[in-house]
């Protein structure tokens, strides 16, 4: 069995910075952790990739190609799709290694997750390579300190969890770079009354006509407790440990790890010997 991380969420909702503390974090405990970078439009990142996208297509081979001519969505899109389509690359890559454990660092744009099927795709394609696989989905905390984007943000992170069937968790980054008051702020929303973030979404003309809308997709995500955010504070490595253990017990990461034991007749014959 191998294992993964698919690492998802909207533009500079911090999924490379995720991936790297993930991997220092489990270098400290003397864990070995490997990352493919997964983003064909990636810049800079500041860890050494085990597998890079880039090196079967850039996103800016389709932009600049004469006959594509896409833009960068629609070069980012045609890039996963010829990843998928080119999957015995990513195989021949990933190795068959038993026990990895990889953190898939994916591209930042939130239509791939939340109703397009090519990440689908992929999970099929890995899951074929025997990955037992959880989606882990950033969103940046500073976006969601307020009633309206917290509620936006909850339904864009719910859209991903249908559209991909995977076990999910939701974290929110740079909790560190949050004001003391945001934070606080934030705190209201982790456990979130569909009320209080309906009396804080405002009283303008927009709000009251959309007001039953927004109290009823905050009772569903109430009643049913479809979404939970675990807040990700990079300096903390308590912290840190915590969500990597919540992610581990969900894929079943070291469960099937063999017991060792002890030879309790081996242990009575010397007993008898003895005496």
């Amino acid at each position: 069995m191998r294992y993964g991380q698919l690492v998802m969420g909207p533009a500079g909702s911090g999924k490379s910075t995720y991936c790297s503390t993930m991997q220092r974090h489990a270098a400290d405990e003397n864990k070995l952790l490997h990352i493919v970078n997964l983003d064909p439009a990636a810049e800079y990142f500041d860890y050494e990739p085990l597998v890079d996208i880039r090196e079967l297509i850039h996103v800016d081979d389709a932009m600049e190609d004469d006959e594509l001519k896409f833009g960068p969505n629609g070069g980012l899109i045609f890039c996963m799709e010829y990843l998928v389509e080119n999957s015995k690359w990513l195989e021949e890559k990933l190795g068959d290694t038993d026990d990895d454990y990889i953190l898939f660092d994916c591209p930042g744009q939130i239509e791939l997750y939340t109703h397009m099927t090519v990440i689908r795709k992929l999970i099929e394609v890995l899951q074929t390579l025997d990955f037992r696989l959880c989606s882990v989905f950033l969103i940046d905390s500073q976006f969601m300190v307020d009633g309206a984007k917290f509620l936006s943000g909850t339904m864009a992170a719910l859209g991903a969890m249908i559209n991909l069937e995977l076990p999910h968790v939701n974290v929110l980054s740079k909790m560190d770079l949050l004001s003391k008051s945001a934070r606080k702020q934030l705190d209201n929303y982790l456990e979130p009354d569909p009320q209080s973030l309906v009396t804080e979404i405002g009283n303008d003309r927009w709000s009251k006509k959309y007001q039953k809308l927004t109290e009823a997709l905050g009772s569903i995500v109430e009643d049913y407790s479809l979404v939970r955010f675990y807040p990700l504070n990079i300096k903390d490595e308590e912290n840190i440990g915590d969500i990597q253990l919540t992610i581990d017990n969900i894929i079943q990461f070291g469960e099937e790890a063999d017991v060792k034991t002890r030879d309790f007749c081996e242990e009575d014959e010397e007993e008898h010997d003895d005496t």
